[in-house]
Formats: C-alpha cells, structure tokens, sequence
C-alpha cells in the first residue's frame, strides 16, 4: 500500500517537473528576443575574424521539439586590401534538430538544413596574396572531452537545400575570372548506411576565355565504409559560344574505395548532340598519375550533322552524301601529357581506317598517327564542279589556299597508308604517305604510289615560317603509261609510251595560283617506245614537199599515226614559264630536235623543231625515190603550238621553202667558189694559201652556217 502511494507521489513529481519545463520553455519562447544579441555576436565575429560581421535580417530561435535557428540577411566583410565588396552575404539560413532524442539518446536528427541566396567572393591579389586564408588562421581547437569524441549515437538528416547562390573567384595574377550563378543543390533523406538522393545544378562562365554553359547532376550516394558510390548517376553540360557543346554523361554505378585510392567508374553511356556511344573505363588509382584505359565506342553519326551543331560551316562536296556516316573503336589510355588511341577502328563513309594516334594535352606538344585504309574516293570530298552558266556567273574561281595557320599552329607527325585511292579521275594503289610537321615547316615525305601501271614517288615541303609560304616539290615517275594518263588527264587517246620524268620546282605564296607564276627550277622527260595517234608525220612531210614541187598530194595512210622510240627534254622554269633547248625525238624516219616554251600556268605550248629524215627510213610506206632523195636532202621545219592537252603538229610549209632555197643558193655559191679543197695527201705539206683562197674559205664558213 506504501509502496503505490511511493510510485504515485513519484509519477506526480515527474509530471510537475515536465510540466515546469514545459512553462519554462514556454515562458523563454515567450520573453527571449535573440535579436537583442546581434551585437554580441558581431563583436565576437570581429575579434575571431578582424572582419565586419551584419545581420540585417531576423534571428529566430525555437526550442520544441525542435531546435532550430533562422538567421535572415547576413553580410560577412572582405579582407583588407580587397575592396569594399563583401566576402561573402545570405539572404536565410535555417537549421533544425529534434530536441529530446539528441538530450535523451545522443540521436541527432535533423530536419532541413537550407541555406538561400548565398553570395560568395573569392579573390587572388596581384601580389598573390587571397581573401580567405585568413579566416582558416583560427589557432588550435580546444580539445574534446572523452564523452564529445565518441560522437553521437546515431545522425540523420531530413534535407538539404541550398538555392540561388552564386560564387566568383577573380585571380589578378592571371587575369581569369570564374563565376558560378544560380547554384542550387538539394539531397533526400540522409540517414546512416542508406543512400541518399543528390541533384545539383548551375551556370557558369569563365573570361578572357569566353566560356559560359550550365551543368546539371542527379545521382544516388552511398557509403559503405571506405567505399563511396554513385548510382543513377546523370551529368548533363551545355556550354555556349565558340566552342558550343551539348554532352549528357550517365553511368549506372561509380565507385572510389577512399582506402586503396581506387576508383571504378565502370560502363559509361554518353551523348554529345547527336552523338551516341559508349565508354567502359577500367579500374585506375588516383594515388599518382591518373591514367585511365577506356575502352571506347562511338556509334554511327554524321560529321557533317555535328559540323553544323559545333557552328561549323560543313565543305560543299561534289557528293552531297559524303561525310554522312562516321563509327569509331578504339582503345584509349588518358595520361598527364596526352591521350593514346590504340586499336583504332574507323569507317567513314564507305572507306574504313586502322591504327593509332596520339594526342598531346600540351598545345605545343606533337600530333602522332599512324593509320592505314582499304579503299577511298577523294573525288567525293572535292568541291562540286560548276556548269558553264555557273561559272561563269560566279566569274574566275578562287584559287587553292595553303593551310598556312595550320601548319604554323600544328605540331603533326605520321604515315599514312592506302590500300587505293581515286582522285582527279586517276587511281592510285599501294600508296604511302609520311607527315612531319612542326615549327611551321610542313614535309610530305616520303610519297609513293603505284599509278597508271608505273610508279610515283615525292618529297614536298611547305616552309610557313614567313608571312608567306615557300612550297618545294623534288618528284619522280617512272614507266607510267602515258595513253591511259592523257586519257584521264586530257581525255585525250593521242598518245602511247612509257614516260618516265623527274621534276624539282620551288615557288612562294599562300595560295597555288600565286606559287604557280613563281615556280622555279629544273624538270625532265623521257616517252618511249610510243606513237602520236591522229597526225602522220610521214604524211605530212611528203605533202609539204609536194606543194613545193607543185604536184599531186599522196593519198594518207589512215589511220593516222606517227610512231616513235623516245622523246626527251629537260628544261629550266623561271616564273611558271619553261625554257626547253634540247628536245629530241626520234622516229623510224627522222630524228627532231629543236627548242620551245612551255608556260606552266596557263599550260600553252610553242616549240620550233627541225626533222632531218634518215638516210635509210623505217616504214615509209609509198614513198618514190624521188620523194626519198628530196627529204633526205632536206631540213624540214616544224611547229608544235597550242595547249599541253590538245597540242598541233604542223609542217612549218614556208620556212622549209625558205630552207630549200637557201640550201640551193649555198650550193650554187659554192660551185662557183670551185667547191671544196681536198686536203693534202699523206706527208705533203700544205700549200700556202693565197688572198682567193682565204676569201673562199670564209665565205664557205659564213654559208655553211
């Protein structure tokens, strides 16, 4: 009986003494104004900070079942010396904790913790010195008792919600300032041992660099003890100006074990505009260089697509198809100083390409590649041709530029290798190309292919060093056909032979045309073993002489042709103009020599030959002996004009009149003169001669010329 009445004052006490506390937390709710102890806390700030601490909106403070703090607009001052903006303001901040569970069980629980309208100032001097070392500088902490250390028994925490703020970081010393606006970022429910939903978003823009974007992430974070995840995870970036860029990152699931500095980014899917593909990254360490292996895969996309997303403007080509479809694999190792492509698997179009190439991180550093083709049309990727109404209306097209900036601003190294090419209507096989590009010097070195059943070799160099550019060329062919070349070339079926030529020409300017009216050196040719198809030399010789002798013309061989066992010349260029003094050709009935020019820009030709026919003829067909003795007799003229693709053979009719003529004159001067001297006989002295004799003899020398 005792005993209830015991438990009954006991449950009456404790009833009371609640009951007090709760008057007494009424009662301070009531009557306590935390406003009133701004300027305490202001003061303390300064004397912790040396720093103007304002709080200019309200304090509120609340103590069940939750004891939460809202402080309004606050203002923290700069350090000295970086101007009167503030280092940091905030529009609210608001923090709650359940109350009896952290007195009674050591349980912190949260409720929201937001913070609104931050805005924060972070600056670099000149003189290198920051703004906020200086509140890191807060000496030692006083140390915790044993019951602090251990911590509470357990933490949770309803939200976070940190919404429009915005921070910029300004470095005078190297001039670049970085701004983050319109900051927001919230998460779930935080408890021990769960996951917790975070999203984050915001803007931000970088100068001198003209650089602005936004960015967006949402992802699920877990830790399970040194282990911290990211599961779901969506990163989206999308920056404006020079460079725009629309990139979408996701990843099933991130791992980085804090205790053996691992990280396991695992199978990533990404998207850049149109752009599809995916990336499998390897385990990497983060302990020391950080060199990732990616295995990459990019699905079929259209350059020319991207092209006009990236605000490039995309080549006109003669097939409106080409750089349509691009696939990408490859395997890629990022390191401190570049990114290598291994493995590389690359179709474009219709052509597919394999190999590997480097990229430097450095933008001084050297370009290296190594990549090999089947089967390509360059054709495709030409400018389109023009009709003659076109062309006309667009006037002289523009001339080829040389990539002059590129080759100044780009460190490039490689060899190149194609299975075929098609370009400019000829097929080339088995080619190879080597690439050495750096301190604005270009060499295409070596170059090789197999064209036209011969072969072609070059070394071209390009000096961009100047403001403007100076192109070599040292160039080989040899045993190329040359009736399937003028067919192509020309399309023209006029000639047949082997043309084997070696040509060494240097010129300046930024673009061909210019380089062309400047070319200079020395080239040489040699055609062998060929005919002239639709002119009859031979014909052509035989009705000039009988013009001359006023009879009837010979009835041509049809069809006509004019065989020969070589042509040759070397010349020398000066101004895109060449100057050729030993032609030679030999034919079955006469062998021509004789000089000309040949201007290399606008491909005109002018040459003045002179034919002796031989003694014993090859092939002369119906020819009388008195046609024989004639033109063995003779020196024929010849004129060889036009263009290099449709050249004209002419017997120069008049001048081999002329020659006759004078050749009868000589002879007649000559008998006159009393003919030739013969000289002395074997061990007879020789006579003297006399003023008649000396006068013969130069007139003989002056004739004879």
């Amino acid at each position: 009986m005792r005993m209830g009445k015991t438990l009954k004052y006991l449950l009456i006490g404790l009833v009371a003494v609640f009951g007090l506390l709760i008057a007494a937390i009424l009662v301070f709710s009531l009557t306590f104004d935390p406003n009133d102890y701004r300027d305490r806390i202001s003061l303390a700030a300064k004397e912790a900070t040396g720093r103007d601490l304002v709080i200019a909106g309200d304090l509120g403070v609340s103590l069940f079942p939750w004891l939460a703090v809202e402080v309004g607009r606050t203002q923290l001052g700069n350090a000295e010396g970086f101007g009167p903006e503030p280092f940091a303001t905030f529009e609210s901040a608001e923090l709650s904790v359940r109350l009896l569970p952290m007195l009674l069980r050591r349980e912190v629980e949260v409720g929201k913790a937001s913070l609104e309208g931050l805005r924060l100032n972070l600056a670099v001097a000149a003189d290198g010195r920051n703004n906020w070392d200086d509140l890191a500088d807060g000496g030692d902490a006083p140390a915790a008792d044993e019951a602090a250390s251990e911590g509470p028994a357990s933490l949770g925490i309803g939200s976070v919600e940190v919404t429009d703020a915005a921070l910029t970081y300004v470095d005078a010393q190297a001039g670049t300032t970085y701004r983050l606006t319109d900051l927001n970022v919230g998460t779930g429910a935080i408890r021990e041992g769960e996951p917790v939903d975070v999203e984050a978003g915001f803007a931000f823009s970088a100068e001198p660099d003209a650089m602005a974007g936004t960015v967006e992430f949402d992802a699920v974070l877990a830790q399970d003890g040194d282990v911290i995840s990211l599961a779901d995870v969506v990163l989206a970036l999308v920056m404006t100006g020079e460079m725009p860029l629309d990139v979408e990152l996701r990843a099933p699931s991130i791992s980085a074990d804090l205790g053996s500095s691992i990280a396991s980014p695992g199978e990533l899917t990404f998207r850049a505009f149109d752009v599809n593909g995916k990336a499998t990254v390897e385990p990497f360490s983060w302990a020391g260089d950080i060199t990732p292996t990616v295995t990459l895969r990019v699905d079929a996309f259209s350059p020319r697509t991207l092209m006009h997303a990236l605000a490039i403007e995309a080549p006109e080509t003669a097939d409106p198809d080409a750089l349509g479809k691009l696939v990408l694999d490859a395997k890629a190792v990022v390191g401190t100083s570049d990114v290598r492509l291994t493995d590389v698997v690359m179709t474009l179009d219709d052509t597919r390409f394999t190999g590997s190439f480097v990229w430097p991180l450095d933008p001084a550093g050297m370009v290296r590649m190594n990549l090999a083709a089947d089967s390509i049309n360059l054709d495709r990727y030409m400018a389109p041709p023009q009709d003659e109404a076109a062309a006309a209306a667009a006037g002289d097209e523009p001339p080829l530029e040389i990539p002059v900036d590129l080759i100044r601003d780009l460190n490039a190294k490689g060899t190149f290798t194609l299975d075929e090419a098609l370009m400019g209507g000829m097929t080339f096989t088995d080619v190879e190309v080597g690439i050495e590009n750096a301190n604005a010097r270009l060499r295409v070195h070596p170059i090789s292919a197999t064209f036209f059943d011969g072969q072609y070799q070059g070394d071209i160099r390009i000096d961009a060093s100047k403001p403007v550019a100076t192109i070599t060329a040292n160039e080989q062919i040899r045993d190329v056909s040359m009736s399937a070349m003028a067919k192509t070339l020309f399309e023209q079926e006029n000639v047949t032979g082997l043309v084997n030529g070696t040509f060494k020409l240097g010129g300046t300017g930024n673009n061909m045309a210019d380089v062309q009216k400047s070319l200079n050196g020395t080239l040489s040719f040699t055609l062998a073993d060929g005919a002239y198809e639709g002119v009859d030399v031979w014909y052509q010789l035989r009705r000039a002489r009988a013009l001359l002798r006023q009879e009837t013309p010979p009835e041509p061989v049809l069809p006509p042709r004019t065989p020969f066992s070589e042509v040759s010349a070397t010349g020398k260029v000066t101004d895109g103009v060449m100057q050729n003094d030993d032609f030679t050709a030999d034919l079955p009935f006469m062998r021509l020599t004789g000089a000309g020019r040949v201007n290399l820009v606008s491909g005109e030709i002018d040459y003045g030959l002179s034919g002796r026919v031989l003694e014993k003829p090859e092939s002369v067909g119906n020819a009388t002996p008195e046609e024989l003795g004639d033109l063995t007799r003779a020196v024929i003229p010849l004129k060889i004009t036009g263009s290099l693709d449709a050249p004209k053979v002419t017997v120069d009719v008049a001048g081999m009149a002329k020659k006759r003529a004078e050749d009868e004159l000589r002879e007649r001067l000559l008998d006159k003169l009393g003919g030739d001297d013969e000289p002395p006989a074997e061990g007879e002295e020789e006579k003297p001669k006399d003023a008649e004799d000396v006068l013969k003899d130069r007139l003989k020398d002056l004739l004879g010329r």
